[in-house]
């Protein structure tokens, strides 16, 4: 209970303090107009308020990640809980808040047109590649994993076919949807049980009668239960409850709604240390109602979900547990529709189709919906396993944008420099170690192949900062995003 409880109390003491650091060293302007107010379009530009957009950002960023992903890393032991406190504060958080506040100063830009911007026109494509493929493997994983929890709770004759169909439809009708319709409406409603279901599985684990592991020297595991060692696979198994590039897809989209800066901290800092929340309550319950061999075979027998219906009737009971596990669906399917739309907008502007009518937006919609459907009969740990490796190249990405953006206003990037730098050698070894990459295995070579390939990576973004730093005067726009949005130019970036 104590490590639980502890590793709750830093994650809202990292709020007020390295948040309060954080929105301190980007340096907001409260009163600066926002791309909500000046660009609104009654479909994506859209004022609303501060409770609205946070409980958007929580959803939209959530999914089943925040829960599968501590469900998987509770096969590592009370070492998990290291990684969701630390990652969270100064990695995940971090990551999100950045993201959020660039693209709002850069009138809701994605993140593609964010990396052209700050690193350089060639990563534009890069980055939109890995962007629509994250977020296809993304919307997929949460079309699949709400069908599976629905099928536990529904009779036999509604198949996870049919309810595959059903969330598809969902989806494209809320697609048509302006945003504040499509989210504003609903998602505070999804967002009431989510958070009842989390806070009933904290409480009753706490006052109940479980034995809760500690974080011991003695409990300390550098592999899991499978043998697989902790790096670099606790870091791309809890990725969402502690830091995940998925997000950096969703932050711009929340950047249109958001009608002052300091709002920021809340929305997007705020939101990503609620996730560790849910994170810690989810590996907490793993490790505490089942030892690691029936945690291992219940994740086998029907991936995580399995996990999630057992932990939400144990604790719960039948009534009270099937409300619990609600909560859990309408995180992957609020997160699957805000990565679809997320991604129909990257694909647009790449494309430069403006989605000002129904027929623009079925166009791209259509497709992107007809490509998921045929994924979503792949074998869902290899989607996993992909989905966590772009994941956090995309988080990488994301975070040496926002290391470029603090180093040419002249602030401290060391803040986003070494969440990224770290994690870049961890995906260079996962990719170089796994099957999915080079099937190299987790060799010496491994290791040194991939520390000289993050050293050259971080040589380059160096060397060509410093060049990007050097054309530069102080009348330069892209040092002077706090002034009034249509001051350099008229259009959205």
């Amino acid at each position: 209970m104590i490590s639980l409880l502890g590793g709750i109390a830093l994650l809202v003491i990292g709020y007020f303090t390295y948040g309060k650091f954080i929105e301190k060293n980007f340096q907001i302007a409260p009163d600066r107009k926002t791309p909500a107010e000046v660009l609104k379009d009654g479909m994506d530009f859209v004022p609303m308020s501060r409770s609205k957009n946070a409980i958007i950002q929580l959803l939209n960023i959530a999914g089943t990640g925040p829960i599968f992903g501590p469900i998987m890393g509770a096969l590592y032991g009370p070492i998990a809980y290291v990684w969701i406190v630390v990652g969270c504060i100064f990695g995940g958080a971090v990551h999100d808040y950045m993201i959020g506040m660039i693209s709002l100063r850069n009138d809701g830009a994605h993140l593609p047109e964010l990396a052209s911007r700050y690193l350089g026109k060639n990563f534009k494509h890069i980055v939109n590649l890995f962007s629509i493929v994250l977020l296809l493997l993304v919307g997929t994983v949460f079309v699949t994993t709400p069908a599976n929890l629905i099928s536990s709770l529904t009779p036999d004759f509604l198949t996870i076919g049919i309810i595959t169909l059903l969330i598809f439809a969902y989806y494209i009708i809320s697609t048509l949807l302006p945003i504040d319709k499509a989210m504003g409406k609903v998602y505070p409603y999804f967002g009431a049980i989510l958070i009842i279901s989390t806070i009933a599985i904290g409480l009753t684990l706490i006052f109940g009668n479980y034995q809760m592991p500690e974080l011991t020297l003695s409990t300390i595991r550098l592999e899991n239960y499978n043998g697989v060692p902790m790096f670099p696979a606790i870091f791309f198994t809890i990725s969402c409850g502690a830091l995940s590039g998925f997000h950096a897809t969703q932050s711009p989209m929340v950047s249109r709604t958001t009608t002052s800066e300091s709002q920021g901290r809340y929305i997007f800092y705020g939101m990503m240390i609620a996730e560790g929340v849910i994170a810690m309550i989810w590996a907490a319950a793993s490790m505490s109602l089942f030892d690691a061999g029936t945690l291992n075979a219940l994740i086998n027998s029907g991936t995580p979900s399995a996990v999630v219906n057992e932990v939400s009737v144990m604790l719960l009971g039948n009534v009270f547990g099937t409300l619990a596990i609600l909560g859990v669906i309408v995180l992957p399917i609020s997160s699957g529709l805000s990565a679809f739309r997320s991604l129909r907008g990257i694909i647009a502007d790449y494309i430069n189709v403006k989605q000002d009518t129904t027929k623009k937006v079925l166009m791209l919609t259509i497709p992107i919906f007809v490509v998921s459907f045929m994924l979503t009969l792949v074998d869902f740990n290899l989607l996993w396993r992909y989905f966590n490796w772009a994941n956090q190249v995309t988080a990488v990405i994301a975070l040496f944008v926002a290391t470029r953006y603090l180093r040419l206003k002249n602030r401290n990037y060391i803040v986003a420099l070494v969440p990224g730098a770290f994690m870049l050698y961890a995906v260079l070894v996962y990719i170089l170690s796994e099957p999915i990459g080079f099937n190299l295995g987790l060799t010496p070579v491994t290791y040194l192949v991939g520390l000289v390939v993050s050293v050259i990576i971080l040589w380059y973004l160096t060397k060509a900062g410093t060049k990007q730093i050097s054309t530069l005067d102080e009348n330069s726009e892209i040092v002077n995003d706090h002034l009034p949005i249509g001051t350099f130019s008229s259009g959205k970036v």
